[in-house]
């Protein structure tokens, strides 16, 4: 089960209390864009193995959007962050360790 902090009220939630938002930084595209951009933004995601940044909400608490960073190969949760945040914190992407 995944513990995530939430950045704005501070509680250590699992994600029973969570809902999913799916990839962070994921460039959105308006009603003029072409169909290729269109599609790439429903359809083409990264899936890596390794570090990957997702977007969550509060749902059972705070309400609000977040950021967490988490390793898919180990489900461990490197941290969290506001989702005004446009790219990952410089501490957030380097690999544990390092």
């Amino acid at each position: 089960m995944l513990i995530l902090t939430c950045p704005y009220c501070g509680v250590r939630a699992d994600e029973t209390e969570l809902a999913p938002g799916g990839e962070a930084h994921v460039a959105r595209h308006g009603p003029g864009a072409s169909d290729e951009a269109f599609e790439a933004y429903l359809f083409l995601r990264a899936n890596p193995r390794g570090l990957h940044y997702e977007r969550w909400r509060h749902a059972h608490g705070c309400g609000k959007w977040f950021h967490a960073a988490r390793d898919t190969v180990t489900m461990g949760v490197v941290g969290t962050y506001p989702a005004q945040v446009t790219e990952p914190p410089a501490e957030l992407s380097r690999p544990r360790g390092s």
